[in-house]
């Protein structure tokens, strides 16, 4: 089928469009779940292959680190050779990769495995939502984006949940292994009901000297930010630092380059849509972390119950992001993400003021706040990035809107630790260092909040997509 064809048998068959959507909001979901779920069963992990805990507490960064190594590549070569192709590769190794867990024996074996699984979990990223934006190019396409963003707060929010029982019931290895008979049911479905395939017309090769500048600065910059009060850390965070710049030189160069530098730097908003991704995931991460510290040291709640409490910051996002897209197929993007942007700003503002006595009533107003702009914030800047891509290119905006989370991520991940290290350094969190506990929750928060207004700045300058 030509494009035309396909957008034609696309808009007559809405049943098509919506079971492909049915496909990857089941990929993103398993995915996002074993995100989450494979940190609950750490502990039991641990007794069973004899593994340190330093050993242990690289099983989110393998797979963080697989993932974000090859988004780009991943994005460009879908560009290349075909979406739905590298969607279904995706979809299949990560299955075949997870029943892999009964093979492993030791803890080396096991991050091996979470290291491909990153890189399968890569080739999702890239193209689930490029996928979602060729099929829905002509109508709902902000609603499905924000389908698909619900269905990464359901995984997150019940990944925790589903892990402990699979733990508890089956032993961890069924963290790894259950999840394969729902990406066979999104497989199935992609196979009969996704036609034709997208790709760029013009003949191209993928930019291999661009794809390993990518990879090593990357991992540079990774290795770095794990522990940046160490001087080799910090070396290999400042190499990181010039093999990006290596990076976008090589890219300005390159024939057929990976991103195309002057492309992004003239799309407005495009890039400052990245951006704003960048800066309000780089806020948004360290909450649930530093909350159910907060909630459980200081107000003694326990594990369960301070759960029960951060959820709510989840399911509001979770349940806003599909009205919010939707909205933004009506009304421009930048109004919804920026007001977004403000909510999560006063959420922040609100849980300034957080101290020894500050009531359980106060946190949960502050974490209805965050909800609530996050979840008018995510689809209509995905919306945004989908919409202001050309069509040829819609793999690598996908890959790029992983990559800005992911970042996002890591860089505020690295900003907490380091704040933890210095007012704490080795000592266990205790009732002797409540204060320095309290002192770096409310760094984070003064920090988040002005990555979350800058958020706001370049959400409102991006400009019109409608």
């Amino acid at each position: 089928m030509t494009a035309s064809q396909l957008q034609d048998f696309y808009d007559t068959h809405a049943k098509a469009r919506w079971l492909a959507l049915l496909s990857v909001c089941l990929a993103i979901f398993v995915t996002s779940v074993s995100m989450s779920a494979a940190s609950i069963a750490i502990p039991s992990i641990a007794r069973d292959l004899d593994a340190s805990a330093r050993a242990v507490s690289w099983m989110p960064t393998s797979f963080l680190w697989g993932n974000i190594v090859l988004l780009l590549p991943a994005g460009r070569l879908a560009d290349l050779v075909g979406r739905k192709r590298m969607y279904i590769t995706g979809v299949t190794l990560f299955s075949l990769l997870s029943l892999f867990v009964f093979l492993v024996q030791d803890i080396a074996s096991l991050l091996t495995l979470r290291v491909f699984q990153g890189f399968s979990v890569a080739l999702i990223t890239a193209t689930s939502m490029s996928i979602i934006g060729a099929v829905f190019a002509n109508s709902n396409r902000g609603a499905a984006l924000g389908l698909t963003s619900s269905s990464v707060y359901l995984g997150l929010s019940c990944g925790p949940i589903i892990g402990g029982w699979l733990t508890q019931e089956f032993g961890w290895r069924a963290v790894f292994w259950m999840p394969t008979p729902v990406m066979l049911i999104a497989l199935m479905l992609i196979f009969s009901f996704v036609k034709g395939e997208w790709k760029s017309a013009q003949v191209e090769r993928l930019d291999k000297l661009g794809s390993l500048l990518f990879a090593a600065w990357v991992s540079a910059f990774f290795i770095g930010m794990s522990d940046v009060e160490d001087m080799a850390h910090l070396t290999s965070l400042a190499l990181g630092f010039v093999l990006l710049y290596v990076f976008i030189k090589q890219q300005g160069r390159a024939e057929s380059p990976l991103i195309r530098i002057s492309a992004l730097r003239a799309n407005r908003v495009f890039s400052r849509s990245i951006l704003s991704s960048f800066l309000m995931y780089s806020a948004n991460f360290p909450i649930v972390f530093l909350m159910s510290l907060y909630l459980q040291y200081i107000h003694e709640l326990s594990p369960f119950e301070a759960g029960q409490l951060v959820l709510i910051q989840t399911f509001i996002m979770m349940v806003l992001a599909p009205i919010s897209g939707r909205l933004s197929d009506r009304y421009e993007p930048r109004y919804l993400a920026t007001l977004g942007c403000l909510s999560f700003a006063l959420g922040l503002a609100l849980l300034l003021r957080l101290d020894m006595d500050t009531s359980l009533t106060y946190v949960f107003v502050g974490l209805i706040f965050l909800g609530i702009g996050f979840g008018l914030f995510s689809s209509p800047n995905n919306n945004a990035i989908i919409g202001s891509a050309s069509k040829d290119k819609l793999s690598i905006a996908s890959a790029l809107v992983g990559l800005s989370r992911n970042m996002g991520n890591l860089f505020s991940t690295g900003v907490v630790m380091m704040l933890m290290s210095i007012m704490l350094g080795s000592q266990s969190i205790g009732p002797d260092n409540l204060d320095q506990l309290l002192w770096v929750v409310r760094v984070v928060m003064v920090l988040t909040l002005i990555s979350a207004l800058c958020a706001c700045y370049y959400s409102f300058t991006r400009g019109r997509i409608h």
